[in-house]
């Protein structure tokens, strides 16, 4: 008998996803949330939170190479990173490839999202224990507030609005973040789909232009994610996204050259919006 995951979500209702898996490798409730891994029939190993798909083998790449070499490469010279979030590890692996990242914090509420990664998911989370990680398993709002003035870019890497992740989506949090940020620093987060959740997106463009003098949406395809891409708000403190440093030399070369979505056009074409969603974002923000 087939063995389907179906995805009910909560944020665009009417709709669901489904996946077929073959075996459930791990089910666990933690006082947060509830964590599966499972390994599907196409799309290799898969993490869901709460029932939500967060990551597959198959597309993770596409999310997770957008959603750090973007910030990463906008900035002239990145070196303390914060990721609030992101315990699959996928943004830590990615960000680990520049080679002027000299720390990089590490912060999820839920220590068992990055045990549980570890353990069955090492594609994704193998990179976890480098040197350079710092790991901390604290609220990520509250780290932000506590740490003024600290980092060079700050990466977001949430699941949806609801549950663990609501905070990260109001404008406190964001406010928090703005001053952890170095002069010339720049913040990143996921912010879902230009098709589906408008509203949500536009209020955290609204949050961030009181904030940051440069505020944008870029988005990423992942054919597993509902409607099939995934936004990310873009606010900086002076660089622009589009501008992306010289990358055919060195070990910017040899990296990129291994990347399976990032690309310097990629990084620039991804902040073009179709004109319904110029509209709707942009217009009298």
């Amino acid at each position: 008998m087939n063995l389907w995951f179906t995805e009910d979500l909560s944020i665009v209702p009417g709709t669901r996803a489904q996946i077929l898996i073959k075996k459930t490798l791990h089910s666990e409730h933690t006082p947060f949330q509830r964590i599966d891994v499972f390994e599907s029939e196409t799309c290799g190993r898969m993490l869901a939170l709460d029932g939500v798909i967060q990551t597959t083998e198959f597309d993770e790449s596409s999310y997770h190479e957008m959603i750090a070499h973007v910030p990463l490469f906008s900035h002239p010279c990145p070196k303390k990173i914060l990721i609030i979030g992101g315990g699959d590890g996928g943004t830590v692996r990615e960000a680990l490839k520049h080679p002027t990242v000299e720390e990089i914090h590490l912060c999820e509420i839920d220590q068992r999202v990055v045990e549980v990664c570890e353990d069955f998911i090492p594609s994704i989370a193998g990179f976890m224990r480098n040197s350079r990680v710092h790991l901390h398993f604290e609220d990520g709002a509250k780290w932000a507030k506590d740490h003024p003035e600290t980092y060079d870019i700050i990466i977001v890497d949430s699941s949806d609005p609801i549950g663990p992740a609501e905070i990260l989506f109001k404008y406190p949090f964001y406010e928090s973040c703005r001053r952890a940020l170095k002069d010339g620093g720049i913040m990143t987060a996921q912010a879902e789909n230009f098709f589906l959740h408008t509203p949500i997106i536009r209020s955290l463009l609204e949050s961030g232009k009181k904030l940051f003098p440069i505020y944008k949406y870029y988005y990423t395809t992942v054919p597993t994610y509902p409607g099939g891409l995934i936004g990310f708000t873009f606010f900086s403190t002076g660089p622009q996204p589009q501008i992306v440093p010289a990358t055919e030399n060195g070990v910017y070369a040899d990296f990129i050259k291994k990347l399976n979505y990032w690309t310097p056009e990629i990084q620039s074409k991804s902040f073009v919006l179709p004109a319904r969603a110029n509209r709707e974002l942009y217009e009298s923000l």
